[in-house]
Formats: C-alpha cells, structure tokens, sequence
C-alpha cells in the first residue's frame, strides 16, 4: 500500500481536523526550509513555441545550470492570469517566475506557459474555456516528453487556482509523475459564481447566442468578457473526478484566507478524499494570492514545500 505523505491519520470526511492539520503543515514547513537552505545554483531560460492545432502556446523553459537532463516541472496559472502570474511585492519577479527560479537553483527544470488567448500565446481571450486550457496543457506535457534538455520520464505539475483544475485533468490523461494543487479550484460553476457574480454565470447559461461576450466585476474590481462556452465549460469539467483517476503522488495546498475558492480547508480536502496513492494537504494562515502583495516568504514556503514532495517522489 503507498503511504499517505505525511497525512495519514488526519483524513476526516471532507474537513481536516485542526490539530492534525496544524502538524502536517509544521512538517511541511520544516522539510520546506531544509530544501530552500541549501546552496543556489544558476539558471537560464528561454522562450519556446508549442503548436497547438492553428495556435501556439508561448512558454519560458528554466534549466538548472550543470544539471544534465534534469526533471521538470509544468506550470499552470491561474484565471486572468500569464505565465510570470501576479508581480510579489518587494520584488521583481512574479509568482511563477520566482517559482522557476527557486526550483531551477535547485536542480529542478521548469516550464511555464501562457493559456491560448493570455499572455503572449495566440489567440483571443474571450474564446478560451476550461477545455481548451486542458488541451493547452497536454500539448505542453507531450513536447517536453519530446525534449532532450530535461528527463521526459520525470515530470511534475503544479496548478494555481483555475490551474490547479487543469494540472488535475492533465493528471488524469497523462503519466505526470506528481501533482500540486495551490489553491486549486474543486466546483469551478460554485467558484466562479462567487469569483464573478452568480447573475453572470446565469446569464450566460440562459444565453442562446454561443458568441455573446459575458462580462463579469472580478472581486478585484477588474472586469472581463468571455463568450458562452466559457461558462458551459465550467459545468462540464470536474476536476475532483478527474483527481479521482490519478493514482500519483499529491499535495495540495491552500490558505484559509481565501475568499476566491472556498471554504477553505475542506475544499482543498476534497481532492484528497478521492484520490488514492501518496499525498499531503498543507493548510496555511494565507489569502488565495498567497500574500503575495505583501512579499514573498509564504510563496518561497510553498515553493519549498512543493520542491521537497517533488524530490521525494
């Protein structure tokens, strides 16, 4: 039987009991430490271009300097966002190119991706749905399976937020040899109807035009407009059942201050109470951006957290 990492004793319906949860997290935090203190390496990058059908997807590969064929991790960001994702106050990087960073000074490749219709990729925005970012990412696991800069056998995904729906049905189709889930969304029509309004979501499931552009307030107060299928998607992937068909190692970490994808832990816990194999749910005292308006040491204790379940599997 695969041993539940660090979680053994705490799975309880879909809520993690306190105590149990605060100790797995202190274990967390200690093997998160233990990897960020060792000695950095360098690190260089490069822009690549991933055909998809008619479009492509433009992505940023990490290399670890000296480190020969090394294991890589995809990244996946989150709704409205890009592949650098949300700038960390005190810094100039954002939370996936600091992620990057940190993994690749530790042996670690990585690489991270711009959904079609964000960032630089191709296309428009307003077209993109819950399954074209799924395909976005299976042709980005299926070229790096095809790279000889890193080992095609060996690698790992990390979704935030939206992504971590993605990373789970990536998970679910192909041989990824771990998933982490930050704030992973767990009912995406539940979820966007309090990230945009549930009269937006059920206006757009009442429209007939499959082109009418939606538009929606983020709690933010930025706004954005997708067509119809967007919406639909949200009631037609389940990325708990998709979890449910992975049968790798998982860690899953969320905050209890997020107000974006909620309650917090016990969704975080649902993927846990229907996968099987190796896995660990780490609970922190953060919002769904991680604090990351404030600085950067509770994502460096994720990213530490991520890189030392990495490495164990």
């Amino acid at each position: 039987m695969l041993r539940k990492w660090l979680l053994a004793s705490v799975m309880l319906a879909a809520i993690v009991a306190p105590a149990a949860a605060d100790d797995v997290t202190a274990k967390m935090r200690d093997a998160s430490k233990i990897a960020l203190a060792r000695p950095a390496g360098e690190t260089t990058e490069s822009t690549v271009r991933i055909a998809r059908g008619d479009e492509t997807i433009v992505g940023t590969l990490a290399l670890p300097k000296g480190v020969e064929k090394p294991p890589v991790v995809l990244l996946l960001h989150g709704f409205t966002g890009k592949r650098d994702e949300l700038e960390v106050a005190g810094t100039k990087e954002g939370v996936y190119s600091r992620t990057a960073r940190l993994l690749a000074e530790r042996g670690l490749a990585s690489l991270r991706i711009d959904f079609v219709g964000s960032g630089d990729s191709s296309g428009k925005w307003e077209d993109t749905t819950t399954f074209s970012q799924i395909a976005d990412a299976v042709a980005a696991f299926d070229w790096l399976k095809k790279q000889d800069t890193i080992d095609p056998g060996r690698i790992h995904v990390i979704g935030w937020s939206l992504g971590g729906l993605v990373a789970s049905h990536l998970a679910s189709v192909r041989p990824v040899d771990s998933a982490t889930l930050w704030a992973p969304v767990a009912n995406p029509a539940f979820s966007f109807g309090v990230v945009l309004g549930q009269d937006t979501v059920n206006k757009a499931m009442a429209a007939t035009d499959p082109n009418e552009l939606i538009e929606g307030t983020l709690p933010w107060g930025a706004k954005t407009s997708l067509k119809v299928p967007f919406f639909k998607s949200l009631f037609a992937t389940d990325p708990v059942a998709a979890i449910a068909q992975y049968g790798g190692p998982l860690l899953v970490i969320v905050g209890t201050k997020d107000t974006v994808v909620t309650p917090q832990p016990a969704a975080g816990q649902l993927f846990l109470d229907y996968h099987t194999g190796d896995e660990g749910l780490m609970v922190l005292d953060t919002d769904h951006g991680f604090d990351a308006f404030t600085g950067p040491a509770t994502l460096d204790e994720m990213v530490g957290a991520t890189l030392s379940f990495i490495e164990a599997h």
